[in-house]
């Protein structure tokens, strides 16, 4: 189980009191693992939510690399959101420390923090418009 101290520094609960963190810490799972393990696969059906700690990660959508994550980015929350399937594929690039959200504890931070929410589905829309211009740029290319 995660800790609030976890959850702090992380820009997504910065605005989480300390009683609130300690309350989301406990819905949350650790997670270590080593270089080269992949977290999330385009297309499989995906049903936890990730953050990271430590370590770094690489994302790609058909093949193409689309960002990179670190210490405090998070992941996941597209699949649980909308239609249940994951747009990218996660890598970790190095050993990493995760938190990991599964659905049901997932829907109870949505409940439980609107705003959290809110800062996640924004996410999701901005991060789904980045994937839909780069795929429309994939089919433009000869």
């Amino acid at each position: 189980m995660a800790t609030a101290d976890d959850l702090t520094g992380i820009p997504l609960f910065d605005s989480l009191s300390d009683d609130e963190l300690e309350q989301l810490a406990s819905w949350f799972a650790v997670k270590r693992v080593s270089e080269g393990v992949r977290l999330a696969s385009e297309g499989a059906a995906g049903y936890s939510f990730y953050v990271v700690v430590e370590g770094s990660a690489v994302v790609t959508a058909e093949d193409e690399t689309v960002a990179t994550y670190g210490p405090g980015d998070f992941f996941g929350e597209i699949a649980i959101l909308g239609d249940g399937r994951r747009t990218a594929t996660v890598t970790t690039t190095s050993p990493a420390r995760l938190l990991v959200l599964f659905g049901t504890e997932f829907r109870g931070m949505q409940q439980a923090q609107p705003e959290i929410a809110a800062r996640l589905e924004a996410a999701m829309r901005q991060r789904q418009e980045e994937l839909l211009k780069l795929r429309s740029s994939a089919n433009d290319s000869p």
